[in-house]
């Protein structure tokens, strides 16, 4: 088999990844990490948990695919700023990316 590497290497998303920065896109100005949870269970069915979630969200973030900031406290006494993400416009080469490459392999033609 020959030297594999990391799909991170070559600039390709995992699925997650995926979803996460198309909810990221769809959400805009409040995509924060339990909108991004909930946008993706309401369009796909798939229930996430929180910290996976989070997780993604910081290696995109760490990746530069994201970019986040502090939003104001919630209303509720005691409550906490939400981290609000934007995609950058490495994350959507990134998702362009790996959109063609799926593109290319359901055309590819079987060499056998």
């Amino acid at each position: 088999m020959s030297n594999m590497s990391s799909f991170s290497e070559k600039g390709l998303l995992g699925e997650l990844e995926q979803l996460v920065l198309l909810a990221a896109i769809r959400l805009a100005d409040d995509a924060y990490a339990v909108s991004i949870r909930d946008e993706i269970q309401a369009r796909t069915g798939i229930a996430l948990g929180r910290s996976s979630v989070y997780v993604t969200l910081d290696r995109l973030d760490r990746k530069g695919y994201l970019t986040s900031k502090f939003g104001a406290p919630t209303p509720e006494r005691g409550g906490k700023a939400k981290r609000c993400f934007t995609i950058t416009a490495a994350g959507r080469r990134a998702l362009h990316a790996v959109e063609h490459a799926v593109a290319q392999m359901r055309t590819a033609r079987s060499s056998r």
